[in-house]
C-alpha cells in the first residue's frame, strides 16, 4: 500500500511535479542491485514515472526492466527477476538468518551463500564454464572469463519487451567501455536501437564476465571507468528542469579498515562509488555560473547580442534548476568482501526492504518535489537528512 505520509506526486491540475522531467540513475553493484528494484517501488507508488532511466551494469539491467515494460508491470517484472536470480543454485531452502542474532554468525552465513553463488553461479544469471577458461587460453574474447552469461539473453528477453524500449518514452541511456578503444560509450534510445546485447555489454565485469559484441565492438563493464550515469545526464542537452533520483550501491564514505578483509571491502567501495558527491558539488558550481551568465546576457545591450563571445557565452547560460536526491545503500557490517555478488534469497529481500524504506523515508521531505529557487539551481538530498544541503 502507498506510504500515507509520501505527499502525492500530482498537484491539483493533474501535473505530477513542477519539473519537466523525472531522472532515475542506477549505479552498478551486482548482487545489491535490488536495493534500487525497492526505491522503484517508492517511487511508483508515489507516481513518480521517470521520464528518463539510465544506468550502469546491474543499474542497466534494472533500468531496462523499467523502460521495457508499462508502469503497472514494472514492479512485478523487477520482482520477478531478483527472485529468479536469487533462488538457491542448488536448489537449497535459504537460511533462516532472523534467527542469527549477533554478526559474526549472520557474516559466516552470509559468506557460506557468496561461496556457493561462486562455485555454482546464480539461477538464469550465469554458470561456471566447464572446463573452466583458464584451461583454454585462446577461446576467444566472449569466452576469456571464469563464468558464461548466456542464461541471462534468455531471462532478459523474457522479461524485456524491446519495441516498447525503442519507442522512446521512458528514454533509456546504458553505459559500457569499448574494449579497444578504451572508451566510455552510453547506448541511448534516443541514438540507438537497444537490443538485449546492449544490456549485457553494461555488466560484463571481467575476468568474471565475458565482453560482449555489438555490432562488430566488443564491451566491458561501463563501471571500469564510471559506475554511474550522473555526469552523462546532468551534460545532456536541451537541458530541463531536473528532478533526478541518484540510487548509488556504493558509500563512498566509510571508516578506516582494521584489517586486509576490511581493506578490500573499502577499496571496493571507493572505486565504484565513483565519487558522485564531487560530481554533484562541481555541477552546483557550474549551474550557478550559467544562471549568472544568463541573468548578465539579458542585461546586454541588443547591439551586442551578435557579438561572437556573447554568442559563444549564450550557448552555454540557462536558469534550469535541479533536484538531486541520493540515496545511497550503507551496507551491513557482516556483509563483508562478498556484498555484490552474494546473491540468496535473504540478502535480496533485505537491500529491496531497505532501498523501499530509504526512498518513502526522503519523500516524507516535501522540498524533494519543489523546484528550487532559480538562482539557488541546484538543490540535493541525502537519505535520513531533514534538509537538503
Amino acid at each position: 500500500m502507498p506510504d500515507p505520509t509520501v505527499p502525492p506526486a500530482k498537484s491539483a491540475d493533474g501535473k505530477r511535479t513542477p519539473f519537466e522531467q523525472i531522472v532515475l540513475l542506477l549505479q552498478g553493484g551486482g548482487a545489491l542491485g535490488s536495493y534500487q528494484a525497492g526505491v522503484y517501488q517508492a517511487l511508483a507508488e508515489a507516481d513518480l514515472h521517470p521520464d528518463w532511466v539510465a544506468g550502469i551494469s546491474i543499474g542497466a539491467i534494472n533500468s531496462a526492466i523499467i523502460a521495457g515494460n508499462p508502469p503497472d508491470r514494472r514492479v512485478a517484472r523487477l520482482r520477478e527477476f531478483w527472485e529468479t536470480v536469487s533462488a538457491s543454485p542448488l536448489g537449497i531452502p535459504d537460511f533462516k538468518l532472523f534467527e542469527l542474532r549477533d554478526n559474526f554468525h549472520r557474516q559466516v552465513v552470509n559468506q557460506a551463500q557468496a561461496l556457493s553463488i561462486l562455485l555454482f553461479g546464480a539461477p538464469n544469471f550465469f554458470v561456471p564454464r566447464l572446463p573452466p577458461a583458464m584451461f583454454w587460453p585462446r577461446s576467444g574474447t566472449t569466452k576469456a572469463s571464469y563464468y558464461d552469461t548466456t542464461p541471462l539473453k534468455a531471462t532478459l528477453e523474457r522479461l524485456i519487451d524491446f519495441d516498447r524500449i525503442n519507442v522512446g518514452h521512458p528514454r533509456l541511456s546504458i553505459g559500457a567501455v569499448d574494449i579497444c578503444s578504451g572508451n566510455f560509450t552510453y547506448f541511448d534510445s534516443t541514438t540507438h536501437r537497444i537490443r538485449v546485447e546492449h544490456v549485457i555489454a553494461s555488466g560484463s565485469l571481467p575476468p568474471g564476465f565475458p565482453a560482449t559484441e555489438v555490432d562488430g565492438q566488443h564491451y566491458w563493464d561501463g563501471g571500469l571507468i564510471s559506475n554511474t550515469p550522473l555526469q552523462w545526464v546532468l551534460d545532456s542537452r536541451p537541458r530541463r528542469d531536473t528532478l533526478a533520483f541518484q540510487v548509488d550501491l556504493w558509500n563512498a564514505r566509510g571508516e578506516l579498515p582494521k584489517d586486509l578483509l576490511e581493506v578490500e571491502v573499502r577499496q571496493k567501495e571507493i572505486v565504484y562509488s565513483s565519487r558522485n558527491r564531487a560530481a554533484t558539488d562541481q555541477y552546483k558550481k557550474v549551474q550557478k555560473l550559467r544562471i549568472a551568465v544568463a541573468n548578465v546576457l539579458k542585461q546586454l545591450p541588443e547591439a551586442l547580442h551578435n557579438n561572437e563571445d556573447v554568442t559563444l557565452l549564450a550557448s552555454e547560460a540557462d536558469d534550469r534548476v535541479c533536484n538531486i536526491v541520493h540515496l545511497i545503500y550503507r551496507a551491513r557490517s557482516y556483509e563483508g568482501i562478498a556484498k555484490d555478488f552474494e546473491f540468496s534469497r535473504r540478502t535480496m529481500e533485505e537491500h529491496w526492504e531497505s532501498g523501499y524504506h530509504n526512498a518513502r523515508q526522503t519523500l516524507a521531505n516535501p522540498q524533494v518535489l519543489e523546484l528550487p529557487d532559480r538562482l539557488e539551481g541546484v538543490r540535493t538530498f541525502d537519505v535520513g537528512e531533514d534538509q537538503s544541503r
